[in-house]
């Protein structure tokens, strides 16, 4: 099972494209849509729901895939949820570049400083990051920074922020999909 999330921009055709893509390496895609306006929600609503889905999935190992504002959350709550994790030019600090766009960006930084104290040491190697050179919204060296030491990073010399084709990335999506999970423990 692979649980997909979308990014900021939640009507995007190339969501669709990219599930379409996820179904080469799993026919067993599911998308979660979530407000993208109200983060202690989106939180606790995203994290309830993928805790729902790998409760009922017979498949050892699961995968939540995020793009931008959805790696953020895919990140976290894969974490949460103790299953690995794919995310593609994720959106690390809407605290500050969310201004203006929804109500309460510092919801952000409230979340990222209530979750587990160094959860990406207690994660590290449970993340695959997929980063683009041609980023336009987020600084991937800033991010390829903060996320290097606990994940692979792979870099994408096609692709800009919204990643619109995920096709090249797929044999290693699938690769460590099927890696063992180092923290396969559900909270």
């Amino acid at each position: 099972m692979i649980i997909y999330l979308h990014g900021f921009s939640s009507s995007r055709a190339d969501d669709h494209e990219n599930l379409i893509q996820l179904k080469f390496i799993d026919e067993d895609i599911r998308f979660i849509n979530y407000s993208t306006l109200y983060p202690r929600y989106d939180m606790q609503y995203i994290l309830t729901e993928v805790h729902k889905l790998i409760s009922e999935t017979k498949d050892s190992s699961p995968l939540i895939c995020g793009i931008g504002l959805g790696g953020y959350w895919a990140e976290r709550v894969g974490f949460l949820c103790g299953i690995k994790q794919a995310i593609f030019n994720p959106n690390l600090f809407p605290d500050e570049n969310m201004q203006g766009r929804i109500e309460r960006p510092e919801e952000y930084e409230d979340i990222a400083t209530k979750c587990v104290s160094q959860f990406r040491l207690k994660n590290q190697g449970n993340c695959l990051v997929f980063l683009s050179r041609h980023d336009e919204v987020v600084d991937p060296t800033r991010t390829a920074q903060t996320l290097s030491p606990y994940y692979e990073i792979i870099w994408d010399d096609r692709e800009t922020h919204e990643f619109k084709k995920i096709a090249h990335h797929l044999q290693r999506l699938q690769l460590f999909k099927q890696e063992a999970n180092n923290n396969r423990t559900e909270i």
